[in-house]
Protein backbone atom coordinates (compact mmCIF):
# COMPACT_ATOMS: atom_id res chain seq x y z
CA UNK A 1 0.00 0.00 0.00
CA UNK A 2 1.06 3.76 -0.99
CA UNK A 3 -0.05 7.01 0.50
CA UNK A 4 -3.21 8.01 -1.02
CA UNK A 5 -2.97 10.35 -4.08
CA UNK A 6 -5.82 12.45 -2.65
CA UNK A 7 -6.14 13.40 0.87
CA UNK A 8 -9.34 14.77 2.41
CA UNK A 9 -9.34 18.85 1.96
CA UNK A 10 -8.35 19.87 5.70
CA UNK A 11 -6.15 22.07 7.38
CA UNK A 12 -4.53 21.87 10.55
CA UNK A 13 -6.29 23.48 13.51
CA UNK A 14 -4.53 26.33 15.07
CA UNK A 15 -4.32 26.29 19.16
CA UNK A 16 -5.94 29.96 19.20
CA UNK A 17 -9.01 28.06 17.58
CA UNK A 18 -9.59 25.85 20.56
CA UNK A 19 -11.71 27.23 23.24
CA UNK A 20 -9.64 27.63 26.30
CA UNK A 21 -12.02 25.23 28.28
CA UNK A 22 -12.06 21.36 28.75
CA UNK A 23 -15.77 21.19 28.71
CA UNK A 24 -15.93 23.42 25.46
CA UNK A 25 -13.44 22.00 23.78
CA UNK A 26 -14.97 18.34 23.99
CA UNK A 27 -17.77 19.68 22.31
CA UNK A 28 -15.92 21.38 19.65
CA UNK A 29 -13.98 18.47 18.95
CA UNK A 30 -17.05 16.66 17.58
CA UNK A 31 -16.93 16.48 14.19
CA UNK A 32 -13.21 17.41 13.48
CA UNK A 33 -10.50 15.55 12.01
CA UNK A 34 -7.88 13.45 13.86
CA UNK A 35 -4.62 12.79 11.78
CA UNK A 36 -1.65 10.30 11.72
CA UNK A 37 0.85 10.72 8.74
CA UNK A 38 2.82 7.46 8.62
CA UNK A 39 5.86 6.52 6.52
CA UNK A 40 3.68 4.99 3.84
CA UNK A 41 0.21 5.77 4.71
CA UNK A 42 -2.28 8.56 5.94
CA UNK A 43 -4.60 7.59 8.66
CA UNK A 44 -7.05 10.17 9.28
CA UNK A 45 -11.00 9.76 10.78
CA UNK A 46 -13.36 12.43 12.79
CA UNK A 47 -14.39 12.47 15.91
CA UNK A 48 -17.53 11.53 17.05
CA UNK A 49 -17.15 11.20 21.25
CA UNK A 50 -15.02 12.46 23.79
CA UNK A 51 -15.47 12.71 27.13
CA UNK A 52 -14.38 15.31 29.12
CA UNK A 53 -12.75 15.42 32.77
CA UNK A 54 -12.25 18.61 34.76
CA UNK A 55 -10.39 19.68 38.26
CA UNK A 56 -11.94 18.43 41.18
CA UNK A 57 -13.37 15.55 39.06
CA UNK A 58 -12.41 11.75 41.00
CA UNK A 59 -12.41 10.11 37.58
CA UNK A 60 -9.72 12.13 36.00
CA UNK A 61 -6.28 11.05 36.06
CA UNK A 62 -5.15 14.55 37.72
CA UNK A 63 -7.20 14.58 40.85
CA UNK A 64 -4.48 13.35 42.55
CA UNK A 65 -1.90 16.11 41.32
CA UNK A 66 0.76 15.94 39.11
CA UNK A 67 2.88 12.45 38.01
CA UNK A 68 5.43 11.47 35.54
CA UNK A 69 2.64 9.67 33.95
CA UNK A 70 -0.35 12.28 33.53
CA UNK A 71 2.54 15.11 33.04
CA UNK A 72 1.33 16.08 29.42
CA UNK A 73 -2.12 16.93 31.21
CA UNK A 74 -0.98 19.87 32.54
CA UNK A 75 0.10 21.00 29.40
CA UNK A 76 -1.62 23.41 26.94
CA UNK A 77 -4.60 22.57 25.50
CA UNK A 78 -4.10 20.89 22.10
CA UNK A 79 -1.03 18.42 23.36
CA UNK A 80 -1.39 14.92 23.52
CA UNK A 81 -1.63 12.32 26.62
CA UNK A 82 -1.39 8.89 25.86
CA UNK A 83 -1.68 6.38 28.46
CA UNK A 84 -1.45 2.64 28.28
CA UNK A 85 -4.30 0.67 30.28
CA UNK A 86 -5.25 -2.70 31.50
CA UNK A 87 -2.15 -4.50 30.16
CA UNK A 88 -3.36 -4.23 26.73
CA UNK A 89 -4.15 -1.00 24.95
CA UNK A 90 -3.31 2.60 25.03
CA UNK A 91 -5.64 5.79 24.72
CA UNK A 92 -5.70 9.01 23.36
CA UNK A 93 -6.59 11.95 25.53
CA UNK A 94 -5.84 16.28 24.56
CA UNK A 95 -5.50 18.39 28.05
CA UNK A 96 -7.79 21.21 27.70
CA UNK A 97 -6.84 24.31 29.62
CA UNK A 98 -4.14 26.64 30.15
CA UNK A 99 -0.54 25.35 30.67
CA UNK A 100 -0.32 24.07 34.20
CA UNK A 101 -3.83 23.33 34.81
CA UNK A 102 -4.64 19.97 34.95
CA UNK A 103 -7.67 18.78 33.00
CA UNK A 104 -8.25 16.39 29.71
CA UNK A 105 -10.65 14.87 26.99
CA UNK A 106 -10.63 11.16 25.96
CA UNK A 107 -11.34 10.95 22.45
CA UNK A 108 -13.78 7.72 22.53
CA UNK A 109 -14.92 7.59 19.13
CA UNK A 110 -13.32 7.98 15.20
CA UNK A 111 -14.99 7.92 11.68
CA UNK A 112 -11.90 6.24 9.78
CA UNK A 113 -12.06 8.46 6.28
CA UNK A 114 -8.20 7.46 5.22
CA UNK A 115 -6.03 4.52 5.13
CA UNK A 116 -8.88 2.64 6.61
CA UNK A 117 -6.86 -0.77 4.69
CA UNK A 118 -3.97 0.31 6.84
CA UNK A 119 -6.34 0.65 10.00
CA UNK A 120 -7.65 -2.83 9.47
CA UNK A 121 -4.18 -4.63 9.44
CA UNK A 122 -3.54 -2.80 12.82
CA UNK A 123 -6.44 -4.17 14.21
CA UNK A 124 -6.34 -7.34 12.76
CA UNK A 125 -9.83 -6.81 11.25
CA UNK A 126 -10.42 -8.17 7.70
CA UNK A 127 -12.65 -5.93 5.70
CA UNK A 128 -16.18 -7.59 4.73
CA UNK A 129 -17.85 -7.43 1.43
CA UNK A 130 -21.48 -6.94 1.13
CA UNK A 131 -21.15 -6.20 -3.07
CA UNK A 132 -18.26 -5.79 -5.32
CA UNK A 133 -16.32 -2.25 -4.42
CA UNK A 134 -18.24 -2.23 -1.01
CA UNK A 135 -17.49 -2.41 2.42
CA UNK A 136 -19.94 -3.73 4.83
CA UNK A 137 -20.61 -0.88 7.41
CA UNK A 138 -21.00 -3.54 10.57
CA UNK A 139 -17.28 -4.88 9.72
CA UNK A 140 -15.75 -0.75 9.80
CA UNK A 141 -17.85 -0.08 13.04
CA UNK A 142 -15.44 -2.54 14.84
CA UNK A 143 -12.31 -0.51 13.90
CA UNK A 144 -12.64 2.78 15.84
CA UNK A 145 -15.10 2.51 18.30
CA UNK A 146 -14.23 3.00 21.68
CA UNK A 147 -10.38 4.50 23.04
CA UNK A 148 -8.48 1.27 22.36
CA UNK A 149 -9.71 0.87 19.64
CA UNK A 150 -9.23 4.30 18.16
CA UNK A 151 -5.65 4.40 19.19
CA UNK A 152 -4.71 0.49 17.80
CA UNK A 153 -6.43 1.95 14.79
CA UNK A 154 -4.48 4.87 14.17
CA UNK A 155 -1.41 3.10 15.75
CA UNK A 156 -0.83 5.40 18.55
CA UNK A 157 1.20 4.34 21.31
CA UNK A 158 2.74 6.06 24.17
CA UNK A 159 5.86 7.16 21.79
CA UNK A 160 3.49 10.11 20.81
CA UNK A 161 2.97 11.32 24.38
CA UNK A 162 3.30 15.42 24.77
CA UNK A 163 2.85 15.78 21.13
CA UNK A 164 1.61 19.32 19.98
CA UNK A 165 -1.06 18.67 17.85
CA UNK A 166 -1.65 22.30 16.52
CA UNK A 167 2.49 22.13 15.56
CA UNK A 168 4.32 20.28 12.61
CA UNK A 169 4.00 16.51 13.53
CA UNK A 170 2.41 13.44 12.59
CA UNK A 171 -0.32 13.47 15.10
CA UNK A 172 -2.66 16.40 14.69
CA UNK A 173 -6.22 17.77 14.58
CA UNK A 174 -7.91 19.00 11.73
CA UNK A 175 -10.97 21.06 10.48
CA UNK A 176 -14.34 19.16 9.65
CA UNK A 177 -13.91 16.88 5.98
CA UNK A 178 -17.89 17.33 6.20
CA UNK A 179 -20.37 18.81 7.95
CA UNK A 180 -20.94 18.06 11.55
CA UNK A 181 -24.31 16.57 12.35
CA UNK A 182 -26.09 16.82 15.87
CA UNK A 183 -24.40 16.52 19.00
CA UNK A 184 -25.40 14.71 21.70
CA UNK A 185 -24.67 14.78 25.38
CA UNK A 186 -25.30 12.03 27.88
CA UNK A 187 -23.05 10.89 31.22
CA UNK A 188 -19.50 9.22 30.90
CA UNK A 189 -19.18 5.65 30.39
CA UNK A 190 -16.50 3.33 31.27
CA UNK A 191 -15.65 4.40 34.67
CA UNK A 192 -16.98 4.01 38.28
CA UNK A 193 -16.39 7.12 40.05
CA UNK A 194 -18.36 10.35 39.07
CA UNK A 195 -19.77 8.44 36.00
CA UNK A 196 -23.00 10.60 36.65
CA UNK A 197 -21.51 13.79 35.27
CA UNK A 198 -23.11 15.35 32.20
CA UNK A 199 -19.23 15.61 30.01
CA UNK A 200 -19.71 12.84 27.24
CA UNK A 201 -20.47 14.22 23.83
CA UNK A 202 -21.34 12.40 20.45
CA UNK A 203 -22.37 12.84 17.20
CA UNK A 204 -26.26 11.62 17.13
CA UNK A 205 -26.93 8.96 14.85
CA UNK A 206 -23.28 8.01 13.51
CA UNK A 207 -22.45 4.42 14.15
CA UNK A 208 -19.24 4.93 15.40
CA UNK A 209 -19.98 6.03 18.99
CA UNK A 210 -19.40 3.68 21.46
CA UNK A 211 -21.67 3.05 24.62
CA UNK A 212 -25.25 1.70 25.26
CA UNK A 213 -27.87 2.38 22.70
CA UNK A 214 -29.61 4.14 25.16
CA UNK A 215 -27.12 6.97 25.93
CA UNK A 216 -26.94 7.64 22.37
CA UNK A 217 -30.49 8.47 20.95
Amino acid sequence: MTLARTKIRIRRLRRSELPIDTVELARFLIGKTLVHDLPQVRLSGRIVETEAYIVGDAAAHTFRGLTPRNRSLFRERGHAYVYFIYGNHYMLNLPGQRDGIGEGILLRGLEPLEGIGWMQRHRSIKGVRTRPGKKSTASLTELSRGPGRLAAALRITRSLDGLDLCAKGPLWLGTPARATGEIGVSVRIGIRLEAHRLLRFYERGNPFVSGPRRLNS
